[in-house]
């Protein structure tokens, strides 16, 4: 099939997804209003009941270690600030709306959503480090941990096809499962993602990192810093030993992207380990999202 058939199916797979809960695109909206405030994020937050209490849960898991419990969405405000609470509610949001099934045999949406909160956590963090310090970097997280969603709507709508490449890149470590995905598939999670983060009209800032991470191109424009800090993470994610990216050894660390943002072998070393040592906190959080 080539790629514009193939896109054209692709599409009219995603067609079939549920839009999102009406709280995510007006969450999105209000991202894109410097003039909101926490109040309008509440009183959107709370028209979903089984949202909020999904936000709460994982609000109140060990993964941000509250000595209190979060017991309403204003103290969630006051504890985790603006800006990640409404990053948690984005990604939550787009989580659990998924109507995911698992297809293929090779495959683990636990062990690849451990992986993908791992790189939200190195995102987030190396961001703060690294990024100007007078700007948010919540988005970070919302990357992070979206970056790999292609990936389970390949596994939903083509299993057969998607375990080939799986077990080819299982098979080698020379082989990562991108590069096994545009043989057998003709097109790889990264844009796969994108295209459905498009039809859900998340942001370019977010769209675009996703959709590039794999790609051998130079990087430019002004996601290059965002999508050379997702290159890192997910290495250090990898080599960290944190969940399942469907690659049978971690990615080689790219120079070029340590430049971009700064960051030396003793920076990344101490990533590692403080990320091992978040093991049993980033378990909770996705265990709180079941």
């Amino acid at each position: 099939m080539d790629k514009q058939g193939l896109h054209k199916k692709i599409y009219a797979r995603i067609e079939e997804l549920p839009m999102l809960p009406v709280v995510v695109p007006r969450l999105l909206s209000l991202a894109n209003n410097p003039q909101s405030s926490a109040g309008e994020m509440i009183g959107i937050i709370a028209h979903d009941p089984a949202l909020t209490s999904k936000l709460l849960k994982v609000a109140n898991s060990a993964y941000y270690g509250f000595p209190q419990k979060i017991s309403d969405i204003e103290l969630a405000v006051a504890l985790l600030g603006y800006n990640q609470l409404k990053a948690l509610v984005l990604s939550i949001g787009v989580i659990k709306n998924f109507p995911y099934r698992k297809q293929a045999e090779n495959f683990s949406e636990s062990g690849l959503w451990v992986h993908s909160l791992s790189v939200a956590t190195v995102m987030q963090d190396m961001g703060r480090r690294f990024y100007r310090r007078d700007s948010s970097h919540d988005y970070l997280f919302i990357i992070g941990l979206l970056h790999d969603l292609g990936k389970i709507v390949l596994d939903q709508f083509f299993p057969d096809l998607f375990n080939e490449a799986l077990e080819r890149a299982n098979a080698s470590e020379h082989v990562k499962l991108h590069q096994a995905e545009w043989e057998i598939i003709g097109i790889d999670h990264s844009e796969v993602a994108a295209m459905l983060l498009t039809r859900w009209k998340f942001p370019p800032k977010i769209v675009q990192p996703v959709a590039g991470h794999h790609r051998v191109e130079g990087l430019a424009g002004e996601s290059r810093e965002d999508v050379a800090l997702l290159r890192i993470a997910s290495v250090i994610a990898q080599e960290s030993g944190l969940g399942e990216d469907g690659n049978a050894a971690p990615s080689s660390m790219h120079p070029d992207d340590m430049e971009i943002i700064g960051v030396a072998e003793d920076d990344v070393a101490a990533m590692k380990t403080g990320l091992q040592a978040k093991r049993e906190e980033i378990e909770s959080f996705i265990a709180a999202l079941a």
